[in-house]
């Protein structure tokens, strides 16, 4: 955090738009936040607070962007590239209809997300299934939906997909995911290519798997399958692991008799989700552009033809475009120490942190407890002249870990009732979502050219407490030997 105790009220309004959505603005007229057009205070008092708000064409812009550039690259090389949406990111029925619209394919890791996809009229031709331990009844409903392909993470699975296609008369298309060993620079939770972890197989083991793929009538082998991680900025990552599965390209061609005609390298594309952040940000082109080149480069030096790439972002489409707007309850000042564990060389300067509580938290975004994530907090609801203020904005769980946004800078006269907008909510916030401490989930909201409308419909309390079974009768043990109770 490069904020300091001398910023001035007019830097404290200043809402940077490489983190909030490019429509976000603070009005002239009013002072607040604007998103789309539509005042923030406006949106709480029409939706509730807290209230998830997504810009559509925030979302819309992004991924014709992000496919256009991965397409251009693809073509400059003699290739075509097929961007998926990584629903896990942020999945509902008409996100799914947006990203449709622009172009995409859909990546869905559960048969949830599969039924979503569905009902939003996605050509099932254009989804990918992921998932290291799909369900037979998964396997089978994704067969007969007639989904593109299906991602085999284990050697189990091989045998499950081909009796699924071999059941319903088909002969299913299929990736199989390996670890390229390539550790990307992120979280250790977000590197999902290393060794020892969950998903996937090593790269050595791909002849034998692939062999095995082969040898099943019901499966049509595509290509493999890799995803080294996300929140990813620099591109050394993809573009080692690009080269490693491409090196195993040959001997897989051996027994196939055939080229392998496709090559997913997954996603993993960060965002900014501090201004921070935003200087070190590659842009999607440059990113596209290096890609296609070691593509190229490996494919010419083991003598292979370049194969049809496919990507599946899905963070770096939706990240951006969110917002999570919260209302204060309250601020408590706590006197800072040189001493603290949590001290910090951007609190210097600073004799104490105000501790602003909001109505939300953890249960709405679980991203700072699970990954120490840092988010960007602007009071959306007025203007104010108030000194800068270091404020950590805290959620109303009862965990001390319950942090919304760790280290940020406010007016000092932040007070109950004013509106928080937190930036870059769009992505991992819905989808992990909790019931925490009995908090209803907040509703999503679209914005887009003036209006908002609702596209999840928020939880109450009510809703809530119908889930529990009261009052329940025991059951009673049924007779043995003939007697009779």
């Amino acid at each position: 955090m490069t904020q300091t105790p001398t910023q001035t009220a007019a830097e404290l309004d200043r809402i940077d738009p490489r983190v909030f959505p490019p429509t976000a603005r603070r009005g002239r007229d009013c002072g607040q936040l604007k998103l789309a057009g539509i005042r923030a205070t406006e949106l709480v008092e029409r939706h509730g607070s807290p209230l998830y708000v997504i810009d559509e064409q925030a979302v819309r812009d992004r991924a014709r962007e992000v496919r256009e550039a991965l397409e251009r690259e693809a073509a400059r090389i003699g290739s075509t590239a097929t961007v998926y949406y990584a629903g896990k990111a942020f999945l509902c029925v008409e996100v799914a209809r947006w990203a449709a619209e622009e172009g995409l394919a859909i990546d869905v890791a559960s048969g949830g997300e599969l039924a979503v996809a569905l009902a939003a009229g996605v050509d099932p031709a254009r989804i990918g299934f992921h998932g290291n331990n799909k369900s037979t009844a998964e396997i089978e409903r994704a067969v007969a939906a007639g989904v593109g392909t299906i991602v085999i993470d284990s050697e189990i699975e091989t045998e499950r997909v081909a009796a699924a296609a071999a059941a319903a008369g088909v002969r299913q298309r299929v990736r199989l995911r390996v670890n390229s060993g390539v550790h990307a620079s992120t979280h250790a939770f977000l590197a999902t290519s290393h060794e020892d972890q969950k998903f996937g197989q090593p790269l050595a083991d791909a002849p034998r798997l692939v062999a095995a793929i082969l040898a099943r009538e019901s499966l049509d082998f595509v290509g493999l399958h890799c995803h080294i991680g996300s929140q990813i900025f620099a591109s050394d990552g993809f573009r080692e692991s690009a080269r490693r599965l491409m090196g195993a390209y040959p001997e897989l061609e051996r027994l196939a008799g055939r080229p392998i005609p496709e090559l997913n390298l997954g996603g993993g594309f960060g965002i900014a989700y501090t201004s921070a952040e935003a200087d070190e940000l590659p842009a999607i082109g440059d990113i596209a552009r290096e890609l296609a080149d070691i593509v190229a480069s490996t494919a010419a030096e083991f003598g292979i033809a370049v194969p049809k790439l496919a990507f599946e972002p899905g963070r770096s489409i939706v990240g951006q475009a969110g917002v999570t707007l919260y209302t204060v309850g309250t601020a408590k000042p706590v006197q800072l120490s040189g001493s603290d564990a949590d001290a910090d060389p951007a609190d210097q300067g600073f004799a104490e942190r105000l501790y602003v509580s909001v109505d939300g938290g953890m249960s709405d975004n679980a991203r700072p407890a699970l990954y120490g994530s840092d988010y960007h907090v602007r009071l959306a609801s007025r203007r104010s002249e108030a000194a800068a203020a270091l404020v950590r904005v805290v959620g109303k769980h009862c965990e001390a870990g319950d942090i919304v946004v760790r280290r940020d800078l406010l007016p000092g006269d932040v007070r109950p009732g004013d509106v928080l907008a937190v930036a870059a909510t769009g992505a991992y916030c819905w989808s992990l979502a909790s019931n925490y401490n009995y908090v209803p989930r907040p509703p999503v909201v679209a914005v887009r050219e003036g209006r908002s409308r609702l596209i999840v419909r928020g939880e109450t309390e009510d809703e809530l407490l119908a889930k529990s079974v009261i009052g329940v009768t025991p059951v009673q043990e049924e007779p043995t030997n003939g007697e009779t109770k």
